[in-house]
C-alpha cells in the first residue's frame, strides 16, 4: 500500500494533507472529534449550570458521570472492533461508522429540541459506541498508509487534529448553547450537519486491505477482550506501552472532566471561562504533539516519553499550588478571568501539563503501531482502548469518590500529579528502554546539534555492521541517538563502567570487551555476544580503533572487524563523527569532561553506503572513515 519506500527521504508532517492516503482519512476523524463534544460541551455545561432543567444531578459532578458514559462502549465493544477491523477494508469500515453518526445525531437533536435529558444520556452513550468501532480503524490505518519515517509525524498530525478539533468543537458547543431559547436546537442541528460532512470526508479513504480476511469473529466481547490483552501482552514492550496510552487517558480524563466544575467553584468562571481553558489545554496539547515530529528527528523517539511525563507531574503539582488559595466570588466571564495575574498561573499550567502530555502519548502511540504485528495490530488498538476505557470508567470513579468525600478539585490535581510521577516509575522500572532513550535524547539535544547524512544506508532490517572513529565518551549516545534501530555496541569494558553511562549501555544490550591479553574470557564472550546479535538480524556498532582519541587523529583499525565478519558474513557500514573533539566528553586537553568547550556545538554523523563483506579490511576502512570524517575533527 505504501507508495514510497520506506527510504524516502521525510517531507514535512503538513505535507501530508496534501496527499489522499492521508487526507480524507485526517478530515474524517477531524469532524468526528469536533462533533463529539459539540454535543458533550454543551449538554455537560447544561447539566452543570441548568442542572434543574437537564437531568438534576449535582453539577460538580456532571463531567465526571457523562465522560464516565461515553467511555462504557470501549469496554463491552473494543474487542469485537478490533476484530471487524482486522478482517474488513478499513475504508469501507470507516464510511459505515459515518452512516452510523448520522443516525445517533438524530436521536441527539432530538434530545435538544425535546429538552431530553434521557435522549441526550442515550446519545452520549452512542457516539461512545460510534469511538469505540472507529477507533481500531485510526489507529491501525496509519501504519498501513504511511512509512517508517512518517509513523510520528503522522500520529502527530491525528493528535494535533484531534485536538484542535475538541477545541473547536467545544468552543462551538459552548457558543451555541449560550443562545438564549434556541441554543440547544442549534446545537443539534450542528451536531448533525458535522457527521454529513465527516460522510462526505470518509468517501474519500482510500482501499485499505484487511490484514486478516480469513479471521473468523468471536462475538462474545467478554472472551474475545481476554484474547486481546493476551495478544497485546505478548509483546512486553507493546502491552506496557498501552498502560502508558491508558494512564494519559486517566489522567487527561481527570482535567477534562473535571473544568467545568473548576471554573465554576474555584476559578469563579462561568462557561467562557470553561471554554478558554479547553482553549488553553486542547492548543497545549496540540503543540506538543506537532512538536514531536522535529523533536524526534523523523524517527519513534520514546525518550521524549519520561520528558512529557516529567513535564505532566510538575504542572499539574503547580497547578494545585497555583488555585487552592483563590477565593470564591460572583461569576465572570473570560475577560474579566484574565485580568488577574492570580489566574495566569493557572492558565500557563494548563497549558504546559497539556504540552508535555503531546511529547508523552505521540511517541508511545507510534511505538505501539510499529512494533506490533500487522495481522494483529487492529486487535492491539482495540486492547488499547479496551485499557483505555477500563482506566477512564476507574478515574470517573475515583475523581467521583474523591470530591463527594469533600475533596476539592485543586486537591484532586495533586493527587493525580503525584500519581503520575510514580505509574511513570513503574512504567521506566518496568522497561528502561523508555529512560535509557531519555538520556540519550537529553544529550544530543542538550550539549549537541546533530547533522544527520546518509541515515537512508541504514537498512530498515537485517543484520549489519556499523564501523566508526572513536572521539568521546558519548559516541555511542550520538550513535544511538541518531540511527532509528537499536544498535548494539561493542565497547571497551572501562568505559562500559561508567556511572550513569553503564546504565544507558546494559539496558542497549551494550558488549563490554577486552584485549586478550587484558581479559581472554570476556573477549571470546563479547565475540560470541556479536555474533548472535548478527545472526539474530541486529545491528551491531564497534569502534575498531580500540581507543579513545587523545589527539583528534584516528588510530590504526585493529583486527576485530574482520574476526567479526568470518565468522558471521554481513554488510558492513563505515561511518564518521565529526566535531567532538575538543567537546566536554572527549579528551581535548589531556583528560575528559575537565574544559566545556563544546557545548551546544554543532556536530555531523556521516554514513557510507554498505560494504560486502568480501570487500572489507581494516585499512580500507580507516581510509574511508578519514574520508568520511574530513578535516571536521
Amino acid at each position: 500500500m505504501l507508495p514510497e519506500t520506506s527510504k524516502a527521504a521525510p517531507q514535512s508532517q503538513f505535507a501530508l494533507l496534501t496527499q489522499r492516503r492521508f487526507a480524507p482519512f485526517f478530515w474524517t476523524q477531524f469532524l468526528g472529534a469536533g462533533n463529539d463534544n459539540i454535543f458533550k460541551f454543551a449538554f455537560t455545561v447544561l447539566a452543570t449550570y441548568h442542572a434543574a432543567e437537564w437531568g438534576g444531578m449535582d453539577g460538580k459532578l456532571a463531567g465526571p458521570i457523562i465522560g464516565g458514559l461515553f467511555i462504557l462502549p470501549f469496554m463491552l465493544f473494543s474487542a469485537t472492533a478490533g476484530q471487524v477491523a482486522d478482517k474488513y477494508d478499513k475504508a469501507m469500515l470507516a464510511r459505515i461508522v459515518k452512516n452510523l453518526e448520522i443516525i445517533f445525531m438524530l436521536v441527539i437533536a432530538g434530545g435538544f429540541v425535546w429538552h431530553s435529558a434521557l435522549l441526550l444520556f442515550m446519545g452520549v452513550f452512542l457516539m461512545g459506541c460510534h469511538s469505540t468501532l472507529f477507533g481500531p480503524v485510526k489507529f491501525s490505518y496509519l501504519p498501513q498508509h504511511l512509512n517508517d519515517n512518517e509513523l510520528t509525524g503522522g500520529n502527530g498530525m491525528v493528535e494535533m487534529g484531534t485536538f484542535v478539533s475538541i477545541l473547536l468543537g467545544t468552543m462551538l458547543g459552548g457558543a451555541l448553547v449560550a443562545i438564549p431559547d434556541m441554543g440547544p436546537t442549534y446545537v443539534g442541528v450542528a451536531s448533525l450537519v458535522f457527521a454529513l460532512m465527516g460522510r462526505v470526508a470518509a468517501q474519500f479513504i482510500p482501499v485499505s486491505p484487511a490484514p486478516a480476511p480469513d479471521l473468523k469473529v468471536n462475538w462474545n466481547p467478554f472472551t474475545e477482550t481476554m484474547a486481546n490483552l493476551k495478544i497485546a501482552g505478548q509483546n512486553r514492550t507493546v502491552f506496557l506501552s498501552l498502560i502508558g496510552i491508558s494512564w494519559l487517558w486517566f489522567f487527561g480524563s481527570i482535567f477534562l472532566t473535571s473544568f467545568t466544575g473548576f471554573s465554576k467553584q474555584v476559578l469563579s468562571g462561568n462557561e467562557q471561562v470553561v471554554t478558554l481553558l479547553l482553549a488553553l489545554f486542547s492548543i497545549g496539547i496540540g503543540l506538543g504533539c506537532v512538536l514531536c515530529e522535529k523533536m524526534s528527528g523523523h524517527k519513534v523517539e520514546i525518550g521524549l516519553v519520561p520528558f512529557g511525563s516529567i513535564g505532566m507531574t510538575i504542572f499539574a503539582v503547580d497547578l494545585y499550588f497555583a488555585s487552592r488559595g483563590l477565593q470564591p466570588h460572583a461569576l465572570t466571564g473570560a475577560g474579566e478571568f484574565i485580568k488577574h495575574p492570580e489566574h495566569w498561573r493557572v492558565m500557563a499550567d494548563l497549558f504546559l501539563l497539556a504540552m508535555f502530555s503531546g511529547f508523552y502519548s505521540v511517541p508511545l502511540y507510534a511505538l505501539m503501531q510499529s512494533r506490533s504485528e500487522q495481522a494483529f495490530r487492529a486487535r492491539i488498538v482495540a486492547a488499547n482502548n479496551i485499557l483505555n476505557a477500563v482506566f477512564m470508567v476507574i478515574a470517573s470513579g475515583m475523581a467521583a469518590a474523591m470530591l463527594h468525600g469533600g475533596l476539592s478539585l485543586p486537591e484532586l490535581f495533586l493527587v493525580v500529579g503525584i500519581m503520575n510521577a510514580a505509574v511513570a516509575l513503574f512504567i521506566f522500572k518496568m522497561v528502561p528502554e523508555f529512560l535509557m532513550r531519555f538520556l540519550i535524547w537529553m544529550l544530543i539535544h542538550t550539549f549537541y546539534r546533530v547533522d544527520k547524512k546518509g541515515m537512508e544506508n541504514i537498512p530498515d532490517e537485517g543484520a549489519c555492521v556499523l564501523v566508526c572513529n572513536h572521539v568521546s565518551f558519548v559516541d555511542a549516545l550520538v550513535v544511538g541517538g541518531c540511527i532509528q534501530r537499536p544498535v548494539r555496541f561493542v565497547m571497551d569494558f572501562r568505559i562500559f563502567k561508567i556511572p550513569v553511562l553503564n546504565f544507558v549501555f546494559r539496558t542497549a544490550g551494550t558488549i563490554p570487551i577486552a584485549s586478550a591479553k587484558e581479559d581472554p574470557a570476556m573477549l571470546d564472550k563479547a565475540y560470541e555476544r556479536i555474533d548472535a546479535y548478527l545472526k539474530a538480524g541486529e545491528v551491531v556498532c564497534i569502534f575498531p580503533e580500540g581507543r579513545i582519541t587523545d589527539n583528534g587523529d584516528l588510530y590504526p583499525f585493529k583486527k576485530g572487524i574482520t574476526r567479526i565478519i568470518e565468522r558471521t558474513p554481513v554488510p558492513v557500514i563505515p561511518m564518521a563523527l565529526r566535531g567532538l573533539w575538543g567537546s566536554f566528553f572527549s579528551r581535548w586537553g589531556g583528560t575528559a569532561m575537565r574544559y566545556p568547550r563544546g557545548v551546544f556545538s554543532n556536530i555531523a554523523l556521516v554514513i557510507d553506503k554498505a560494504w560486502p563483506p568480501a570487500e572489507v579490511t581494516p585499512e580500507a576502512l580507516q581510509f574511508k572513515v578519514a574520508e568520511l570524517r574530513g578535516e571536521i575533527k
